[in-house]
């Protein structure tokens, strides 16, 4: 059953980690493509891969979700081909330092919360209309097992995950009259570039992350999301907690020594 085909689908944060996997995977369905990053770069790279491997249809926007009006202005300017907009993937997020919450740089509190819940929230809003146009569409939230409970060091970015699952809930008692789906993908450890950027460029720190355990890759949560996506119409997934062997939640991991 593949009901992705000829399906056209926008991906935020589209040129690494679980977007970038989402990516390939909607590409080797048979889906057309807009992806977003802040990187012209690794978005040309992306797109000439894809078109060469696939021989879809990618359009490409160099876009900052936590700014409303680049994200209005950057979707208004979608060619009409691409405005029909099946299934969009609010992937873009990230977290910096694992400090207290009074030791955190108000810097990197705005650039979490702007990232993670504004820019989610900016998308949605630009592209929601375009859906409701033809009463059709899905709507996929990455979250996060973060979300669920807090854990220490990570009290700012588990409050904006919460916040992806409480917008979810809302998001889809907004749209429970129409056909329009929504669903909360909700990762526990999956080793990408995250804990890079969280640890701002520290590799060692980073790697202890997923040390003694085999996290998620990218891929395992882009099965998931096609998985979710490819359901008959009728189904809607609101939510999907996922974690690898051996994590129980959050706060709950075995790792071998």
């Amino acid at each position: 059953m593949n009901k992705l085909y000829g399906k056209t689908v926008f991906i935020t944060g589209a040129t690494k980690g679980i977007g970038r996997s989402c990516a390939l995977a909607y590409a080797e369905k048979g889906s057309n493509l807009i992806l977003t990053a802040r990187s012209s770069d690794l978005l040309d790279s992306l797109k000439e891969e894809l078109i060469r491997k696939y021989g879809i249809k990618v359009f490409t926007l160099v876009l900052d979700v936590t700014k409303s009006s680049d994200v209005e202005e950057k979707i208004k300017s979608l060619p009409e081909s691409f405005k029909k907009i099946d299934i969009l993937i609010n992937n873009a997020g990230l977290a910096l330092g694992v400090d207290k919450v009074y030791l955190a740089s108000p810097t990197d509190i705005d650039t979490v919360v702007d990232t993670n819940i504004k820019g989610m929230l900016y998308i949605s809003s630009a592209i929601i209309p375009l859906m409701l146009k033809n009463d059709s569409g899905h709507v996929v939230n990455i979250g996060s097992i973060a979300g669920d409970c807090a854990y220490a060091g990570g009290a700012i970015y588990c409050a904006t995950k919460a916040a992806v699952k409480t917008f979810s809930d809302g998001l889809r008692i907004d749209l429970v009259d129409t056909k329009i789906r929504v669903t909360n993908i909700k990762p526990g450890l999956v080793e990408t570039e995250f804990s890079k950027v969280r640890f701002k460029g520290d590799l060692e720190k980073a790697k202890n992350t997923y040390k003694g355990i085999e996290a998620l890759t990218p891929n395992d949560v882009a099965d998931v999301v096609i998985y979710a996506t490819n359901l008959p119409e009728n189904v809607q997934l609101t939510e999907i907690a996922m974690t690898p062997n051996h994590q129980a939640d959050g706060r709950t991991v075995h790792r071998d020594k």
